[in-house]
C-alpha cells in the first residue's frame, strides 16, 4: 500500500495543500514488530511513551481516524480494530495494521458521507475569507435596483410608519433564515453547494434533491432578471439622448445579451477576477449610497423644489409618516414589492465550497450583511421621507403666490409650493410618482445611475456564480443521474465551466422573452422555499435530538426556525398564491421523483433520526397495547440461510407478510464462534443489501452457534421488539435426511420440537426439485471472477502488444478457453438438474396463473392454515388462483359436515371455489404404498423384536435414534394415516398451484426423529410445492365484529 510521511512521522496527504484553516495534523501512536510485509520497523513515538509508559497496539485520539471510507482524498488514517486488540496476540509476526486505507478496501459503508473528509484541492486555489467572500457578496446581492428605484415608492405608499414594519419583517425573515443557516453549516464541514447542500445533508435527498434543482434554476434566471433590469436603464438613457438602435423592447435585448456574455467572459475567467469585479461593484455603490445622503444636506434648487425636495423638515416627515395607499395597492402588495429587495441572504453560502473556513465565514458575513443592509434601507428610506413630498407637478410657477388662494394640499404650502392640481390628474413628480426620486435627492445625479448599474450588474454576477455552483454540487451528488455530465469541474477552483454555458443559455432566453413580469414571483417564491426548507432543517434536527446535532452556532432555537418556516410559506402566498401554489407542485414532484428512483446516498439525515425516534415510539406504544385476534399477522422468522440460497422459500414468505407483518431472513453460522464472527459480520451488510436490492420488506439476522439448533433457538427466543416479535417459524424441507449425519437430522427435528415449545406457529415448504441453490451461486460467482480475470488478461496481452494485430486473435483464444473451464466440469445432465432447480426456486417470483390452492385442512390448529392461504390470495401474483377446501368427514354425514364448514367459512368470511368431505381418510394404504414407506424407513429400523431381550437392549444402547418396531406399532395408525393423505393429495390435488396441509406434530419422546422425518417426507413427496402448516392451538380467526 502506498505510504505518505514526512519528518517525523507526520501523515502528509498530498491531495489537499495545508493551510493556516486546515485541521492540525496529529501523530499516530506506533508500535514495534508491526509485521509489515516490506519490513518496515517504526519507533515508538514519544506521544505514546508519555501518555501510556508502555508500547501498546491502541492508538492515540487522532482526525484522521474520522475521516469517511469514502474519502476523494483517497486515503485515511485506521485505528486498531476491536478484534484486533482482544484477540490473543500473535507474537510471531505481530499484526498488520495499516496507516491507511484505500476506497476499495475501505470497511465502512458505501453509503457513507464523502463530504466529510476535505476534498482533493488544485495547487493555487483561491479561498476566500468572510468579508470578501460572504459580507461583500450578501451586500451586494441584498443592495438591488429596488435601493434606488422602489424604495421611494414604498414609502410613499406605506408611510415612514409601516414602511419600517416592512424593512423590519423582511430582515426578521432573513435573520431567522441565517440564524438557522448557521447553526447548520457550524454543525460539520460545509462543502461546496450552498443551500442545496445544507438542505440536502439536513433533511435528505429527496427535499435537497427537489430545491437544490428550483434553487439553481431560480438563480439562472435571476441573472435574466438582473439584466433586462440593467438593459431596461441603459435604453431609458439611450431614448433620453434619442441614440436608440432599433426600439425600446429588441435594444434590451441586444444590450442584455452583450452585457450577460461580458459577465459570463469574468465568471469563466475564475473566482479571483470575479471577486475583483464585485469590490469594483460594491465601491461605486457605496459611492452611490454617500451621494443620496449628502445631496439630503445640499439646498435645494427651484427645479428640485418644484418636483417636490425642500430638505429636511418636521412637517414633511409628520404628513409621510402615516399611509396613503392608492392605485389600489394594500399593505401586502407593497410588502410583496419589497421582499425581493431582501433576498439573497445565500449568496456567501452559495460558493461554500471556495471559502476558506465556511463554518465560521457564512454566520458571521450574513448576519452582519443583513444588519447593514437593513439600516442602510432604512435610513435611506427616512432621509428621503423628510426631505420629498408625496406629489409635485414639476412646475416651477406652481406657487401659492402665483395660484392664490388657500393651500392646503400637502405640506409643500408652508414652502410656498401649491401641488393641489395632483388631487384631480396624474403629477409625474413626488414619492408616489417618480421612481427616480433618489437621483433628485441625490447630491450628483449620474452617481445613482452608476448606482443602478452596480447594484443590477453585482446581483446578475453574483446569480450567474451561484447557479452553477449550485448545480454542480447537485449533479456530483448523482441524485438526477441524467445531468451527471453538468458535475465536471475544471480549473484550480473547479469551475463549472458546463453549468456556466448552462446557465448562460437559460438566462439569454428569458432575455430574449424580455417578459419576466410573470416568471419575477416565481424566482422569489423559489428563494422563499429554499429559506422556509432551511428554518424546517434547523427545526427537524433539534426536534430529532440526534446525538450528531451539535451545532457550533448556539443562538438559534428550534422553535423560532419552525415559526420562520412559516412565516415563509406565508410570505409566499403573500407575494404570489398562484406562484406559491406553482412551486409547491414542481417541489413535490421532484420529492416524489427522488422518492421513487432511491438515489444511492446516506447523509445521515434528521429524516432518519426522526423515522429511528418515531419507530421506537410506536413499537413502544404498541407494546402498551394487547394483543387482538382482528389484529393478528404473520410475521414470520425464516430460517433461510443467506436469503440468495433458498429464494422460493423467501419469496412466499414475504408473500405472507408484505404490507401485513415481520419478515425476518435468519441464518445460523455454526462452528466455532471466533472463526464465524468475521463472515456473521460481513453477511450482515451484504445481505440486507440485497433483500433492498431484491426489494423485498424483511430483515436479516444471523448468529453464530455450535450447532444448527442451538443457533435457531436463540434466534426464536431473541428475535423482534416488543410487539413486532416473531410469531410463525419458516423452514425449508430436509431433502437429504436419509442420508445426512444422525446429529443433523436430530437438530433440525430438534428446531421443530422447539418452535411448538415456544408457540410459534410452523410451516415446512416442500418443493420437489429442492429449495437450496447456493451451489449454482457460487459457480456463477467463480464463472464471473474467471471471466474477470481473462478479461484482465486480454489486456495485459493488448498493452504488451500495443495492440496491433493482436487484439482480436487474444479476444477469441480467451473466450475459447473460458469455454473450455466452465463447461468441462459439467455434465448435460448436472447442467439440467440445476437449470430445473433455479426455474422452481424462482417460480413464486412469477405472477401464478389459474388455478387452485388446495387446502388440507385437517385438524384444527387455531385458523392459521386457512388464514395464510387467504392472505396469498390477496397477492397480485396469487388473485387468479381459487381457495379449495379438504376436509375429513365422518361416513353417513358428509353434507352436514359440508355445510358446516360453508357456514364457518362465511362467518370468517373467507370465500372458496369448492369445499370438499374426504370420507375415506381413515382407510388403510394401498400395499404398494406401504411397501415404499416401509422400504423408505427399512435403514433406520432397529429390528429390536426378533432378538433377545439382552441383545434387543443392546442395540437401543448402540443405536438410540433408530426407529424401534415397539415404536412402530404404537403409532400404527398415525402412520397409516401419512401414507393414505399422501394417496389421496395425488388424486385430488396433483394439478394444484400449491398445497396447505395440516402439519402432523410428533410427541417429544415418544416418537424419534427418523420416524418423524418419513412421515413429512411420505405425506409431502411427489406432489406440487406444498406447505405443511400447524398453528399454535391460538385462534387467529374471528367472526366477530
Amino acid at each position: 500500500m502506498e505510504r505518505y510521511t514526512s519528518v517525523g512521522g507526520e501523515h502528509v496527504n498530498p491531495a489537499f495543500e495545508s493551510s493556516k484553516d486546515d485541521p492540525p495534523h496529529y501523530e499516530e501512536t506506533s508500535f514495534s514488530g508491526n509485521g509489515y510485509s516490506n519490513g518496515e520497523r517504526r519507533e515508538v513515538r514519544p506521544s505514546v511513551v508519555s501518555a501510556f509508559g508502555h508500547d501498546t497496539l491502541d492508538r492515540v485520539p487522532n482526525i484522521d481516524f474520522y475521516r469517511n471510507a469514502g474519502s476523494v482524498s483517497g486515503h485515511r488514517a485506521v485505528r486498531p480494530s476491536l478484534q484486533e486488540l482482544h484477540d490473543v496476540f500473535q507474537k510471531n509476526g505481530g499484526l498488520d495494521i495499516p496507516d491507511t486505507i484505500d476506497d476499495g478496501e475501505s470497511v465502512g459503508t458505501p453509503n457513507d458521507d464523502v463530504e466529510s473528509v476535505l476534498p482533493p484541492s488544485k495547487g493555487g486555489a483561491v479561498k476566500f475569507g468572510w468579508i470578501k467572500g460572504v459580507l461583500v457578496r450578501c451586500m451586494l446581492n441584498i443592495w438591488g435596483v429596488m435601493l434606488f428605484i422602489r424604495l421611494s415608492w414604498v414609502f410613499g405608499q406605506a408611510g415612514a410608519g409601516l414602511g419600517i414594519v416592512v424593512v423590519l419583517l423582511s430582515m426578521v425573515v432573513t435573520t431567522i433564515t441565517c440564524l438557522s443557516l448557521s447553526a447548520i453549516c457550524t454543525n460539520g464541514v460545509v462543502r461546496g453547494g450552498g443551500a442545496y447542500y445544507l438542505i440536502s445533508r439536513s433533511l435528505g435527498p429527496e427535499f435537497g434533491g427537489s430545491i437544490g434543482l428550483i434553487f439553481a434554476f431560480a438563480n439562472a434566471v435571476g441573472v435574466a432578471m438582473y439584466v433586462v433590469g440593467f438593459a431596461e436603464t441603459v435604453v431609458d438613457l439611450l431614448k433620453e439622448h434619442d441614440v436608440l438602435m432599433v426600439d425600446e423592447v429588441n435594444d434590451i435585448r441586444i444590450v442584455g445579451c452583450i452585457t450577460v456574455v461580458l459577465l459570463l467572459g469574468i465568471s469563466v475567467a475564475g473566482m479571483e477576477w470575479e471577486a475583483k469585479a464585485q469590490i469594483v461593484l460594491l465601491i461605486i455603490l457605496l459611492v452611490a449610497i454617500v451621494n443620496v445622503f449628502v445631496g439630503t444636506f445640499i439646498p435645494a434648487s427651484t427645479d428640485k423644489n418644484s418636483k417636490g425636495f425642500f430638505g429636511y423638515h418636521a412637517s414633511i416627515m409628520e404628513e409621510n409618516f402615516g399611509p396613503d395607499f392608492r392605485d389600489g395597492e394594500t399593505f401586502f402588495s407593497v410588502f410583496a414589492i419589497f421582499f425581493p429587495a431582501a433576498t439573497g441572504i445565500l449568496a456567501g453560502a452559495n460558493i461554500s465550497g471556495d471559502l476558506k473556513d465556511a463554518q465560521a465565514a457564512i454566520p458571521k458575513g450574513t448576519l452582519l450583511a443583513i444588519l447593514i443592509t437593513g439600516v442602510t434601507y432604512l435610513a435611506v428610506a427616512l432621509c428621503v421621507s423628510a426631505t420629498v413630498v408625496r406629489d409635485a407637478t414639476g412646475n416651477s410657477n406652481d406657487t401659492t403666490a402665483n395660484l392664490g388662494g388657500p393651500c392646503e394640499f400637502s405640506s409643500a404650502c408652508d414652502f410656498g409650493y401649491d401641488f393641489s392640481i395632483c388631487a384631480t390628474q396624474k403629477c409625474s413628480f413626488g414619492l408616489m410618482n417618480n421612481f427616480q426620486v433618489m437621483t433628485l435627492a441625490s447630491g450628483f445625479g449620474p452617481l445613482i445611475i452608476a448606482g443602478t448599474f452596480s447594484a443590477t450588474l453585482s446581483s446578475a454576477l453574483a446569480s450567474l456564480v451561484s447557479a452553477p455552483k449550485v448545480f454542480q454540487a447537485l449533479c456530483k451528488d448523482k441524485i438526477y443521474k441524467g445531468l451527471y455530465f453538468f458535475a465536471k469541474g475544471y480549473g484550480k477552483n473547479d469551475e463549472p465551466i458546463r453549468g456556466y454555458v448552462l446557465t448562460f443559455i437559460i438566462a439569454v432566453a428569458f432575455i430574449l422573452i424580455a417578459q419576466l413580469n410573470v416568471i419575477a414571483p416565481i424566482i422569489s417564491n423559489f428563494f422563499l422555499a429554499s429559506y422556509a426548507l432551511i428554518n424546517f432543517s434547523c427545526f427537524h434536527a433539534s426536534y430529532a435530538k440526534s446525538p450528531g446535532w451539535r451545532p457550533g452556532y448556539k443562538y438559534y432555537n428550534m422553535w423560532l426556525s419552525l415559526f420562520g418556516a412559516v412565516l415563509c410559506c406565508a410570505v409566499m402566498f403573500v407575494i404570489n398564491w398562484w406562484a406559491a401554489l406553482l412551486t409547491y407542485a414542481i417541489e413535490l414532484f421532484l420529492y416524489v421523483y427522488v422518492t421513487v428512483k432511491k438515489p444511492n446516498v446516506n447523509w445521515g439525515s434528521s429524516t432518519q433520526a426522526v423515522t429511528f425516534v418515531n419507530a421506537v415510539n410506536n413499537a413502544l406504544t404498541l407494546s402498551g397495547v394487547d394483543d387482538h385476534i382482528k389484529n393478528f399477522r404473520p410475521q414470520c422468522i425464516v430460517l433461510t440461510g443467506s436469503p440468495r440460497t433458498r429464494p422460493a422459500l423467501l419469496d412466499l414468505a414475504h408473500s405472507f407478510t408484505k404490507n401485513y407483518g415481520l419478515c425476518l431472513t435468519c441464518e445460523v453460522f455454526v462452528g466455532q464462534r471466533s472463526e464465524k464472527l468475521p463472515d456473521l459480520s460481513t453477511g450482515m451488510e451484504v445481505n440486507q443489501a440485497w433483500l433492498k436490492q431484491q426489494k423485498r420488506k424483511a430483515f436479516y439476522a444471523a448468529v453464530a452457534s455450535s450447532s444448527f439448533r442451538e443457533g435457531a433457538e436463540s434466534l426464536l427466543q431473541a428475535s423482534g421488539l416488543g410487539r413486532l416479535k416473531p410469531n410463525t417459524l419458516m423452514i425449508g424441507f430436509k431433502r437429504d435426511w436419509k442420508t445426512a449425519q444422525v446429529p443433523d437430522i436430530k437438530s433440525y427435528v430438534g428446531v421443530l420440537h422447539d418452535a411448538f415449545d415456544f408457540e410459534y406457529g410452523t410451516l415446512v415448504l416442500r418443493i420437489s426439485q429442492g429449495l437450496d441453490i447456493s451451489h449454482v451461486i457460487k459457480a456463477e460467482e467463480e464463472m464471473h471472477k474467471l471471466i474477470l480475470e481473462q478479461q484482465a488478461l486480454e489486456n495485459e496481452e493488448i498493452q504488451e502488444e500495443g495492440g496491433k494485430g493482436f487484439f482480436k486473435r487474444s479476444r477469441k483464444t480467451s473466450k475459447q478457453v473460458l469455454t473450455i473451464s466452465v463447461n468441462m466440469p459439467q455434465a448435460s445432465d448436472v447442467a439440467q438438474i440445476n437449470q430445473r432447480l433455479v426455474e422452481a426456486s424462482s417460480q413464486f417470483k412469477k405472477k401464478q396463473g389459474k388455478g387452485t390452492i388446495d387446502i388440507w385442512w385437517l385438524f384444527d390448529d387455531g385458523g392459521l392454515t386457512l388464514l395464510l392461504p387467504y392472505i396469498l390470495t390477496t397477492r397480485k401474483k396469487w388473485k387468479d388462483c381459487k381457495m379449495r377446501i379438504f376436509v375429513a368427514g365422518q361416513p353417513g354425514r358428509l353434507q352436514q359436515d359440508k355445510e358446516e364448514m360453508e357456514l364457518l367459512l362465511k362467518k370468517f368470511r373467507i370465500r372458496c371455489a369448492d369445499i370438499n368431505v374426504i370420507p375415506d381418510i381413515n382407510v388403510r394404504p394401498s400395499a404398494e404404498s406401504w411397501k415404499s414407506f416401509e422400504d423408505m424407513i427399512e435403514p433406520f429400523r432397529l429390528h429390536e423384536g426378533k432378538k433377545e431381550a439382552a441383545e434387543a437392549e443392546a442395540l437401543r444402547r448402540e443405536n438410540p435414534w433408530k426407529i424401534t418396531d415397539a415404536e412402530l406399532e404404537n403409532f400404527e395408525e398415525k402412520t397409516y394415516l401419512q401414507v393414505r393423505l399422501n394417496e389421496l393429495l395425488q388424486e385430488s390435488s396433483r394439478a394444484a398451484k400449491l398445497i396447505i396441509v395440516s402439519m402432523p406434530i410428533a410427541r417429544k419422546g415418544s416418537v424419534s426423529d427418523h420416524l418423524y422425518m418419513a412421515w413429512l417426507d411420505v405425506l409431502t413427496k411427489n406432489l406440487p410445492p406444498t406447505i405443511l402448516i400447524r398453528g399454535n392451538h391460538k385462534s387467529v380467526l374471528t367472526f366477530y365484529s
